[in-house]
């Protein structure tokens, strides 16, 4: 599973941009230059074509910086949702600008706390002249942006869960900013009363759109814990290597060599299960629910790990607001709940196996 040359150019060019631009400004030169925002988008809506193993090594580059960009939530996310949907007129519409970075999109799905479909209450009726349905509920643990374009929201009907497009300005919307552990992931409460809605794809379909769109997002969240566990470990060891004490780098003591050790064991790990799930994705698409679930569970556990070993290992530096590991520590307790623990993860895959045997 080795990296293809036009994979390794993609890293270079996105390490570069994330190191010469930081934060959000970073979104524009990476939609214009490498087609960050559109890389598994079929060409035909304006995207790269590209799959899952390109994601990934977007996500891991975008997880080594803590990059606050919109891909998760947009670009696999929103995107995903509306090609799984198979919604040619709304993927002709929207894509192409999710895919250029014009517009960027967020898919408003958990509520209480829950990211599984039977916990959607959201309720969608038919509206006055057909067509079109009044949504009303609460939608939490939304990935926001400062300005989100496309809004896609999951709720029941008659039929069961189903999805729709809603437009973030319409009336009975609102979006309410919420206060998250990790500051550098935006969330946010959609709020919504009777506010009118876009079937996509089949009426009582959205519950396997969710299901399929969990799985890829599952797949690039991981990707993003590899890469920022990675981070954690390479300024554990620079941080080691150089911090003297009894006369000698850290280092160099045996404790904190196999602490070091078990750190990297834990990271490639975790690769390995990020990359089983990206070539599932791509390859063989039956395999995917479980390579996802291994995958979110594993890295989710992995990033923890190696975060409250950065912490520990680099000492009284590691738990002051001016140095980054709080940062990481943080975006590891997020990540991991993001998109379900790993304990739910976990019982997905295990019921998978229970139906298998029988």
């Amino acid at each position: 599973m080795r990296p293809t040359r036009e994979q390794e150019e993609l890293r270079s060019a996105l390490r570069s941009l994330l190191t010469e631009h930081q934060g959000c400004d970073a979104y524009a030169p990476l939609t214009a230059q490498v087609g960050a925002a559109g890389l598994a988008v079929p060409e035909e809506y304006g995207g790269a074509g590209g799959g899952a193993r390109d994601v990934q090594v977007l996500m891991e580059e975008l997880g080594r910086c803590l990059s606050p960009l919109p891909c998760l939530g947009s670009s696999v996310l929103t995107a995903g949702a509306l090609l799984v949907s198979g919604d040619e007129e709304a993927c002709g519409r929207l894509l192409p600008a999710l895919a250029d970075g014009s517009a960027v999109g967020s898919l408003a799905w958990a509520e209480q706390g829950s990211w599984e479909q039977e916990a959607v209450r959201a309720e969608a009726v038919p509206g006055p002249g057909g067509g079109r349905h009044l949504i009303t509920g609460a939608k939490e643990h939304v990935l926001d942006w400062k300005d989100v374009d496309v809004l896609l929201v999951a709720a029941r009907t008659a039929h069961g869960v189903s999805l729709f497009e809603v437009a973030p300005e319409a009336a009975g919307v609102r979006r309410e900013a919420v206060v998250t552990m990790d500051q550098t992931r935006a969330q946010a409460r959609w709020l919504l009363d009777g506010a009118e809605g876009r079937l996509l794809g089949t009426d009582g379909d959205g519950g396997r759109y969710l299901e399929r769109v969990r799985d890829l997002a599952c797949t690039a969240l991981a990707a993003e814990q590899v890469g920022a566990a990675e981070r954690c470990l390479e300024l554990t060891v620079e941080y080691a290597g150089n911090r003297v004490q009894f006369g000698r780098p850290i280092g160099s003591f045996q404790a904190v060599k196999h602490r070091l050790a078990d750190a990297y064991v834990l990271v490639e790990s975790a690769r390995s299960a990020a990359l089983g799930a990206a070539f599932a994705a791509d390859e063989d698409p039956g395999a995917l629910p479980r390579a996802a679930a291994v995958a979110k569970s594993v890295c989710s556990e992995a990033f923890s790990a190696v975060a409250g070993e950065m912490i520990q290992l680099h000492g009284g530096i590691g738990i002051t607001w001016e140095h980054d590991a709080h940062r990481y520590f943080k975006r590891a307790h997020g990540a991991g709940e993001l998109l379900g623990p790993p304990a739910l993860h976990r019982a997905r895959l295990a019921a998978d196996l229970g139906l298998a045997a029988r």
